[in-house]
């Protein structure tokens, strides 16, 4: 991996493009046409951090303050909240060490630079990985609390809840330490894109079922006020603009990064392929950008975490 250069090394193993030195600038491919190519200042990665890093810390405390929120949907919640800390956390921390390097201000061996951004690597590779399994995590405890309301407090039971995030977390160190080291392998990348789109295929199956189920009940519930047509109307218009903002929240944040990876498999040598990978920064930020997006519609939206919430901001301990 790199160890100097313009180009951010978050995930450097996996990005063989150049460095941009435009904020948008239309760059001349050797083979093909222009490529539009967009450049992140570090300030602005520092920035979407911190507010990354502000916001997730309240989830969690918010979370662990109040006892009525100890259940394993917002420990699911509180551990997503935890994912996407670590990915604010590895960014800071890369975008800090980045610019004390450039202004001289730290002094070290590149061998020592180059050791912590492997770390920083496995840091947030391990934290997109989880990050993932939660939101799917999420996904089916709802699903199981809709589909399965009278098992759900013996099915979805808190030594059961832990075992699923104990797992996903070691799963997710593991994962992201062979991702790491053998990075240059195809096999790894396929495994990466793949267990993406599984994520995205078992998300949108499940709430659109979801989604389905709800419609019924609400069909059910104005057949018996004599109300059908506004009633269902309304719901199915409210439900699917829910699970549209949801699953499209998801795929534009985390697709970009994960087409990148298909198409160093694909066309590494491509003209085309080649403007996408020079884009490879923009696609970290939409990924910081779904780390301050996911507590507005998994934790926000809780009347009890909000008021929590404002404890919190209160001090009152």
């Amino acid at each position: 991996m790199p160890v100097l250069g313009s180009q951010r090394r978050l995930l450097g193993s996996l990005n063989c493009t150049p460095p941009a030195t435009l904020p948008l600038t239309l760059a001349p491919n050797r083979t093909g046409p222009q490529c539009l190519e967009v450049s992140i200042p570090d300030g602005l990665f520092l920035s979407l951090g911190l507010v990354s890093l502000v916001e997730n810390v309240l989830v969690v405390a918010a979370i662990a303050k109040n006892r009525n929120l100890h259940s394993p949907m917002y420990y699911f919640i509180c551990c997503l909240a935890m994912s996407d800390l670590l990915v604010s956390v590895s960014n800071v921390l890369e975008t800090a060490v980045m610019l004390l390097l450039e202004a001289g201000v730290l002094a070290t061996r590149a061998a020592v630079v180059q050791q912590l951004d492997n770390v920083i690597d496995v840091l947030i590779c391990s934290s997109m990985v989880s990050s993932l399994c939660f939101l799917g995590a999420i996904a089916v405890d709802r699903y199981i609390s809709i589909f399965y309301a009278l098992r759900y407090h013996s099915v979805v039971t808190l030594p059961r809840a832990w075992r699923i995030i104990a797992a996903i977390w070691v799963a997710s160190i593991l994962t992201s330490v062979l991702s790491i080291t053998y990075y240059n392998h195809t096999v790894v990348l396929l495994c990466l894109v793949g267990f993406f789109i599984a994520m995205l295929a078992l998300m949108a199956v499940l709430y659109v079922h979801m989604l389905a189920r709800a419609c019924q009940h609400a069909r059910g519930i104005a057949r018996l006020q004599k109300r059908q047509r506004p009633i269902h109307q309304g719901f199915g218009l409210k439900g699917a603009a829910t699970l549209t903002i949801l699953l499209g929240v998801f795929f534009l944040c985390w697709g970009p990064f994960f087409l990148h990876l298909s198409l160093i498999v694909l066309c590494p040598q491509h003209p085309t392929c080649g403007c996408i990978f020079k884009n490879f920064n923009l696609f970290l930020a939409l990924i910081i950008c779904n780390a301050i997006v996911d507590p507005l519609i998994y934790a926000f939206r809780s009347q009890e975490l909000r008021k929590t919430l404002q404890e919190v901001l209160q001090c009152s301990w």
